[in-house]
């Protein structure tokens, strides 16, 4: 029922060694890259260690015979990588991200809120049922897109559907690269058709709203009841937060997965580039534009308005494209606005100190 995606399998993770055990830093997701941030001295005074979890009291940090809490610290979230200090856990070295999942934070404090570091994939989860909402799909793919993540989208309790084609045939028409599955979380479905990016050594992500199957599906792929789960409300198909935080489940095959709580807020900001790559087409189409600041209303020699009235393009489609762009750049703008704000606190705060040491 769902098309071949054979193309958009990943061919970088390495299969597990039959009878092998497999290092503990690879279970956990180390690579060559974050392998060559560090020389071999640094590696032996100060080891690697990966974030597994975040509390207001601190950081539960994991590495090869270390399992430890350390200060907590804003700069660091699920995924990230220290160089563990022994003498002062607060000072170990974060180690340049190979990718970073971030929103706008809910609230007016135009801050940004760090989801996850280092992800190879992430599965975006929703259910054939009222939870399925298009635009929500088209932001969360926007967001692995722009942080250089795999985005693969899962259609959930297809098996609780008369009929799920409707629902696949929206998903797959939000991106030709991106892959869409239908399965049934409960059953052995997870491990099978997940394993392609499962890899040990790889590090893969559930996002979506509460009661799709997060928890389910971390569960199926761990053989344990390491996550909680919750049955949803039948009426409007929503569930509650059953994952309290953000943590990461490191598999006994060598794949590191982590769980997230529901969004019920995605705000995008500084995802312009992966608008784009959801949006590739009416970007394309942006580019023949007469003026290079059309807004695509009323403009003359606007390519995407003479699509729209030839019916190439879907109306709809084009709205919501317009309201995240409009979004990412609103949100964008607040955020360097509040940077720029506390760039120029801070250097006053500095003069007023050096003024009252000058005295």
């Amino acid at each position: 029922m769902t098309r071949d995606f054979s193309a958009l399998l990943p061919a970088f993770a390495p299969a597990a060694t039959p009878g092998r055990e497999i290092p503990v830093l690879q279970r956990l997701g180390w690579q060559p890259f974050f392998a060559q941030q560090i020389s071999v001295d640094e590696m032996a005074d100060t080891p690697p260690v990966r974030v597994t979890e975040v509390h207001r009291s601190g950081l539960r940090v994991l590495g090869d015979g270390i399992d430890v809490m350390v200060p907590p610290r804003a700069d660091a979230t699920v995924g990230d990588w220290l160089l563990f200090d022994r003498d002062l856990p607060s000072a170990s070295r974060l180690l340049e991200r190979k990718s970073l999942i971030k929103r706008r934070a809910a609230g007016h404090d135009r801050s940004i809120q760090l989801i996850a570091a280092n992800l190879d994939t992430a599965f975006v989860v929703t259910s054939c049922n009222l939870d399925f909402n298009v635009a929500r799909l088209e932001r969360y793919i926007a967001l692995a897109f722009d942080a250089g993540v795999t985005p693969v989208i899962l259609l959930t309790k297809s098996d609780l559907c008369a009929d799920p084609s409707a629902y696949i045939e929206q998903a797959q028409a939000i991106s030709r690269d991106v892959a869409v599955l239908t399965l049934n979380a409960k059953s052995d479905e997870p491990r099978a058709k997940l394993a392609p990016w499962c890899k040990p050594g790889q590090t893969v992500a559930f996002l979506g709203s509460s009661g799709v199957g997060k928890s389910t599906l971390t569960n199926a792929l761990s053989g344990t009841e390491s996550a909680a789960t919750q049955a949803i409300r039948e009426d409007d198909a929503k569930g509650r937060h059953t994952t309290s935080h953000r943590q990461l489940h490191i598999l006994p095959d060598g794949c590191a997965v982590l769980d997230t709580p529901g969004v019920r807020e995605l705000q995008l900001t500084d995802a312009e580039a992966g608008v784009a790559e959801v949006f590739s087409d009416l970007d394309e189409l942006a580019a023949l534009c007469r003026f290079n600041d059309c807004g695509h209303q009323s403009e003359p020699g606007c390519a995407v308005q003479a699509a729209l009235k030839s019916g190439a393009i879907d109306e709809a489609r084009l709205a919501r494209w317009q309201k995240l762009l409009a979004e990412d750049r609103h949100n964008t703008a607040s955020l360097a606005e509040r940077r720029s704000k506390d760039k120029a606190f801070g250097k006053m705060v500095r003069q007023v100190k050096k003024l009252k040491k000058d005295r």
